[in-house]
């Protein structure tokens, strides 16, 4: 039985830059088996690519909603998107 596969695309703003924002979700993302990339924007923010199962998926969303222990996340705009070909977390740039 193959497994649906939901991926979620869109921003963190706030304090997410120089906070090992990336590292961490990556981290999280791995430890959750997802795929896909998360990297910074120039205006500060983060923008990130999850893709999944949905349980894992939902999971990652709850936790970008706090992120790592310095960030200070104010906003999560994230929608479903297409899910692209991807093997594994990568922090892009």
């Amino acid at each position: 039985m193959k497994i649906s596969k939901i991926c979620y695309r869109g921003f963190i703003e706030g304090r997410v830059q120089g906070v090992f924002f990336r590292a961490e979700t990556r981290r999280q993302a791995q430890l959750l088996g997802l795929d896909g990339w998360v990297r910074n924007i120039d205006d500060g923010s983060v923008e990130v690519l999850i893709c999944g199962g949905e349980d894992p998926v939902r999971q990652m969303l709850e936790w970008l909603q706090a992120g790592p222990p310095m960030a200070e996340v104010e906003v999560v705009s994230l929608a479903q998107s297409d899910c692209p070909v991807l093997a594994g977390f990568n922090i892009v740039s």
